[in-house]
């Protein structure tokens, strides 16, 4: 096996991971396989009744029915924190307009990124939380009832909201920000009729006409949540497939995750509760997630009962994620960021990078300094593999004869060549090994600047205006001296044919293979991967460049290193 046939392999190794390892291996996560309703859990809770509330849990999906706007105009209260803004719908104190202040829809920050939508939006996608009882005779809020708040907009304080009902009833609602996007929900209900009332509170998210635009097979976007220390990410096929998924768990959250963006729900970590998966099979591509407490609280006459509840709704920014893992106990939050299989490589690389990156104050200089420092760290295998190849290489002109001679005995072939590796002490698969050892941390870091939000929007130097964007650059338009915008792969870019050079020069380097057809591959490699990645961000088109460019630097220092050796 030759330097060629080693690089061959690596290539071939390289895209099988890139395309089936997420599909076959998932760290501390449990993709959903069978799915079907448990008999026994069919119903999240069928004691409760929630009166007029359609979207309990425990109701079916065909009675849930959008309240007609005429019949309703809407009534908000406004608000603005310090990383979040938007407003309540005081009808069902329905979340469903929230912004993120400090991220973009592009890079002329002309918009804002809307997270939460309104219900009359093109994509609803909205939160309620509510409360319900065993007894239908009790009468709650639902979604079409109207709530107080003392005034219309609240800025860097929180938000105050009062219903009650006839009966003696009253719940006040206070909505606490953070500096981040945590939104604390306390509830109080007081019972100030004169029987015993049975209660239990809930959760959900909606999200109508809705399905992620690009499917990336590295990457989960859609329903999660962590049951029983476990992640389960959840297709939106596999939901409609099986109507509804329920999990049952004391300490979790449920959610919808975004390649950037994540709305998380969680209740008081004490309390145990059933989270639901469901299809609304009566609206176009509509998933509901939700949550329902399983402890049905009992409040005497006079008594008051507080609850508290959490909700994310913001960037998945990893630092931040961790600190509310910390702070708040939430468990196991870090998972809502696929780092994928090699989570134990990807996270410590994506902390170095975070640190790099804020160092220089350039994400793009981040990637080229922890790209160094990775190649110096695997120099010493590098060369291992090196000297193995060169081995190898040298042993070329016998292997061949051999071959040649025992063309038509396997076996014998084989027991020669075994001799000979056995006589000049020479491992074949030792040059195999380190590359091998190096691919995890490849895909490691390239997952790193997937999933990493810091890499949005990130200037680099030049032209390159954002990191995870495609070189905006193209070949076929001269790079925009002539005025023509070429079809999308076409746009070969200033970094990729720099990354396709860089990886001809390396081939060069090495000797060519014997076999004619074996080198035509070889050959066109550069080509197809610098159409390949085109398309991809410029911030993995810049990591490939400048590997490529220490490799060519590492390949001539031990080349130069062995031809001193061998004088």
């Amino acid at each position: 096996m030759d330097n060629q046939k080693n690089l061959l392999l690596a290539v071939l190794l390289s895209l099988i991971i890139l395309v089936g390892y997420d599909f076959f291996f998932a760290p501390e996560k449990n993709v959903v396989q069978n799915t079907q309703p448990n008999k026994n859990n069919n119903q999240l809770n069928p004691k409760i009744n929630s009166t007029s509330e359609s979207d309990v849990p425990s109701i079916e999906a065909s009675q849930i029915k959008e309240l007609p706007k005429a019949s309703a105009p809407e009534k908000r209260v406004y608000f603005k924190a310090k990383r979040i803004e938007g407003s309540f719908n005081l009808y069902g104190a329905t979340l469903d307009n929230l912004i993120l202040s400090d991220y973009y829809q592009s890079i002329d920050k002309n918009k804002n990124i809307n997270l939460l939508k309104k219900v009359d939006s093109r994509s609803p996608y909205f939160l309620r939380m509510g409360w319900a009882s065993t007894n239908k005779s009790i009468v709650l809020p639902d979604k079409n009832s109207l709530w107080k708040a003392k005034k219309e907009k609240f800025v860097d304080e929180d938000i105050l909201l009062e219903w009650s009902n006839q009966s003696g009833i009253k719940i006040e609602r206070r909505i606490s920000f953070d500096d981040n996007f945590m939104i604390t929900v306390t509830d109080q209900v007081s019972n100030n009729t004169n029987n015993n009332i049975e209660l239990t509170n809930f959760s959900y998210l909606r999200r109508i006409n809705y399905r992620p635009e690009n499917k990336f097979f590295i990457l989960h976007e859609g329903p999660l949540g962590v049951f029983n220390d476990t992640l389960k990410e959840i297709s939106y096929d596999e939901i409609e497939e099986n109507n509804e998924i329920i999990e049952s768990t004391k300490d979790g959250w449920i959610g919808y995750t975004d390649h950037y963006w994540q709305v998380a729900i969680f209740p008081d970590t004490t309390e145990p509760f059933k989270a639901r998966f469901k299809s609304l099979k009566n609206k176009n591509d509509s998933i509901q997630i939700d949550f329902i407490n399983d402890n049905i609280k009992v409040l005497k006459p006079k008594e008051n009962l507080k609850v508290r509840s959490y909700v994310f709704a913001g960037a998945k920014e990893v630092p931040l994620i961790d600190d509310y893992i910390k702070n708040l106990n939430v468990n196991k939050f870090d998972l809502s960021v696929d780092f994928g299989w090699f989570y134990f490589l990807t996270k410590p690389l994506f902390y170095a990078l975070h640190y790099l990156s804020t160092l220089f104050q350039n994400f793009g200089i981040g990637i080229i300094i922890l790209t160094i420092f990775i190649r110096i760290l695997m120099f010493p295998l590098a060369n291992k593999s090196f000297k193995s190849m060169n081995s190898m290489r040298i042993l070329t002109p016998e292997i061949k004869r051999i071959r040649e001679r025992f063309k038509d005995d396997r076996t014998k072939m084989n027991q020669e060549m075994f001799a000979l590796y056995k006589e000049k002490k020479i491992n074949p698969a030792a040059g195999c090994l380190p590359i091998l050892i190096q691919i995890p941390i490849f895909f490691a870091l390239y997952k790193v600047l997937f999933v990493s939000i810091e890499m949005r929007h990130a200037p680099f130097f030049g032209w390159i205006k954002d990191l995870s964007a495609p070189d905006p650059t193209s070949l076929f338009n001269l790079f925009g001296l002539i005025p023509w915008d070429p079809p999308m792969f076409l746009n070969i870019g200033i970094w990729p044919l720099l990354m396709g050079a860089t990886m001809y020069l390396q081939q060069k380097i090495n000797p060519p293979p014997p076999d004619p057809i074996q080198a035509k591959i070889f050959l066109m490699l550069p080509f197809i991967f610098t159409f390949l990645l085109a398309t991809f961000p410029s911030g993995m088109v810049v990591y490939w460049t400048i590997n490529n460019i220490l490799s060519i630097a590492q390949q001539y220092i031990l080349l130069n290193k062995q031809r001193k050796e061998n004088k």
